[in-house]
């Protein structure tokens, strides 16, 4: 059955907006979960405007609500040490009482990690890095110990405690390169996240990830699939259910209906009422 979640991208927004839509989202029978996301600027509009930081504001909302998962649609591998990364997981998912869905991608954003001196470097570069970080990540979650060694990243003897909530953790990995991408997904995600798209471009790279997990001998079944439908403030709340249907027609399991400000929740209960009486 399919799933519907909300995203507040944090961006040209005011703490207390989100909140409320986040409450109303957790109140609302309809959604199963709500996602920020982890950039420092703004994507869309004045990149000069403000952006709150996802995983201190995910802290803030898993003792907001109760019910709904919680996660950030994704996190960039490159802003923070995996180890890092790891122990955050784990506090986050203590704090939600086992609610985090841990989101990761290999990043792509030169503006703000130039302005802030982090390096990017390469797509290659990237995605080996990535590789790397999502190994390290999995195993701290996992393991009492971990010894790693590679290009990027090591660790000697290194523990993250206490351990989440959750055995394992959800990774979701968001990204659609068919090569690279979709094969670290198709090794280690419980998630995958294919963004935006039309159903044919969805329906191609899904293909991907199925050759993929076949090479592994994985059933790629077992990989939930999410994909974003833009959400603007003020539509019409039978128009997205109805973008919503072309979705789940093509075997998306969790459809994420993405704001675009202002956040209001006023428009949340509506649009959840729609989708449980269809």
């Amino acid at each position: 059955m399919v799933e519907y979640a909300v995203k507040t991208p944090p961006q040209h927004g005011a703490w207390q907006d989100f909140l409320d839509v986040w409450r109303a989202t957790d109140e609302c029978d309809a959604f199963s979960q709500a996602w920020n996301f982890d950039h420092f600027y703004p994507l869309v509009g004045d990149t000069d405007g403000p952006c709150l930081e996802s995983w201190t504001m995910l802290a803030a909302l898993a003792q907001a609500t109760n019910r709904i998962r919680i996660g950030s649609m994704v996190n960039g591998m490159h802003y923070r040490h995996p180890a890092i990364t790891a122990n955050m997981a784990a506090t986050v998912d203590q704090i939600s009482g086992g609610r985090l869905d841990l989101g990761m991608g290999a990043g792509w954003n030169l503006e703000e990690s130039d302005a802030y001196g982090i390096e990017l470097g390469s797509v290659k570069e990237r995605l080996d890095r990535f590789e790397e970080g999502v190994e390290v990540i999995v195993r701290l979650l996992t393991q009492e110990v971990t010894d790693f060694s590679g290009t990027y990243f090591t660790i000697t003897d290194a523990r993250c405690e206490p351990k989440p909530v959750q055995s394992p953790v959800p990774l979701l990995i968001g990204g659609s390169g068919k090569r690279r991408t979709l094969a670290i997904v198709a090794r280690w995600a419980q998630k995958w996240d294919a963004g935006f798209g039309s159903v044919s471009q969805w329906r191609e790279k899904n293909d991907a990830l199925v050759g993929h997990c076949e090479a592994i001998g994985r059933d790629a079944a077992d990989i939930t699939r999410t994909a974003h439908l833009a959400w603007k403030a003020g539509a019409d709340p039978a128009r997205l259910v109805d973008e919503a249907a072309e979705l789940e027609a093509a075997g998306i399991d969790q459809v994420i209906f993405s704001m675009r400000g202002p956040y209001r929740a006023a428009e949340v209960e509506p649009l959840g009422t729609r989708l449980l009486a269809d």
